[in-house]
Order: C-alpha cells, then structure tokens, then sequence
C-alpha cells in the first residue's frame, strides 16, 4: 500500500510544462531509436504537452523543431520559479 502522507507528483495533463527525464529515458525504446546524442533542450525544458494518448504525451519545445511523441513515465514537471 502506498504512502498517504508522502506528496503525489502533479499528474502530466495538456499544457503541463516539462522536461525529460534522462534516468527514465536511457535504455527504452525511445532511447534506442533516437540519435545517440540528445539535445540540450530536451533535458533542460521547457517543453509544453499538446496532446495525451493512452501513456504518450506529444511535446512541443520551445525552438523551431518537430513535435515529439514521448512517454508520460519519461517526463517530469518543468520545475516553477
């Protein structure tokens, strides 16, 4: 059972501003896929969410590049000033 006194991650919904998570991203299939290199502003942020299906969030980031379809368990909240 679960921890009720520990805090809940804020649950990733449309507009959620994010990051990628590098731990959770290294070794999945995405991973695999995709150049060996990642850019700079995928582990920096932000990145906006534009759509959810099932457990994909697609990601818009803030530079003249392609969406990206990602999963929700490898992005974390873009931390708030």
């Amino acid at each position: 059972m679960a921890d009720p006194t520990a805090a809940a991650a804020p649950a990733l919904k449309k507009g959620s501003l994010v990051r990628l998570n590098a731990k959770a991203y290294a070794g999945s299939l995405e991973a695999t896929a995709s150049d060996t290199v990642l850019p700079g502003y995928v582990l920096e942020g932000p990145g906006e969410i534009l759509a959810v299906q099932g457990e994909h969030a697609q990601l818009r980031w803030r530079r003249p590049v392609p969406d990206v379809w990602l999963r929700l368990d490898q992005l974390e909240a873009y931390p708030s000033s």
